[in-house]
């Protein structure tokens, strides 16, 4: 009986001896332990910049985009402010006035009072020359999501296979030293746990930034809708009054 206490309170004080810090723990990882601790480190560091980089500028395409409202909405001719902005557009729905002014102003020289057809056409090929700038425009705005949705969803398996790894050491360690006191068991399952909370940290934030951003994107993509929509509008009702 008190051989077993003398060996558990050794067995304790090994245990507590031993480093389980961060650093620690990946030093005492294997290869494939270390590659998916890597990976998730990796993955994180990247998620993390990608949501910074979206969160700033979407702040930046919104105030952009309002000082843009307000100058359009301003009474100042669709010419001038055209001249004004020039063709280095600062934002996307400043590219969706731009292309649509260009257009206009290229088939102008041509005429199309008193054509029907003509006026027609040109209201669909400015329509069209619209939303595919704004296409293009909103691909470039969400460009990276996809990586935050892969991550998201993808992390916590990558820790699982970590967890899993590191269990299959720690069964290997018992087998072979036909012991299954802690100081075996210990390490084995402190890394399998590691490289488990390496992958929640890597997925929670990554589904919760895709939620967010998903949401911002989608109301911004309908703010530059509308506007097509809106300045489609007045540039038709502008040609009909010319005739």
């Amino acid at each position: 009986m008190e051989n077993n206490i003398i060996d558990t309170v050794t067995l304790g004080g090994s245990v507590a001896a031993m480093d389980f810090s961060v650093w620690s723990l990946f030093l005492r990882a294997d290869a494939i332990v270390k590659t998916v601790i890597v990976i998730l480190l990796l993955a994180s560091i990247w998620c993390w910049a990608i949501i910074f980089e979206k969160l700033v500028g979407l702040r930046r395409l919104n105030a952009r985009a309002s000082e843009f409202e307000q100058s359009f909405w301003s009474g100042i001719s669709l010419d001038d402010l055209y001249d004004r902005i020039g063709a280095q557009p600062r934002d996307p729905m400043t590219a969706v006035f731009v292309v649509a002014m260009r257009e206009l102003r290229r088939a102008v020289p041509v005429g199309i009072s008193g054509q029907d057809d003509a006026r027609v056409s040109l209201n669909e090929r400015i329509e069209r020359v619209m939303q595919i700038t704004l296409a293009r425009e909103m691909d470039q705005a969400e460009r990276y999501m996809t990586f935050l949705a892969s991550t998201g969803a993808t992390a916590p398996f990558i820790g699982l296979f970590g967890t899993v790894w590191g269990i299959m050491n720690s069964f290997q360690a018992i087998a072979l030293s036909k012991n299954t006191s802690l100081v075996v068991v210990a390490p084995g399952i402190a890394e399998a746990l590691f490289a488990t909370a390496l992958g929640l940290l890597a997925a929670i934030p990554a589904v919760l930034a895709f939620n967010k951003l998903s949401k911002d994107l989608d109301r911004y993509a309908g703010r530059l809708d509308s506007f097509a929509g809106e300045f489609s509008a007045i540039l038709s009702r502008q040609m009909e009054e010319k005739d």
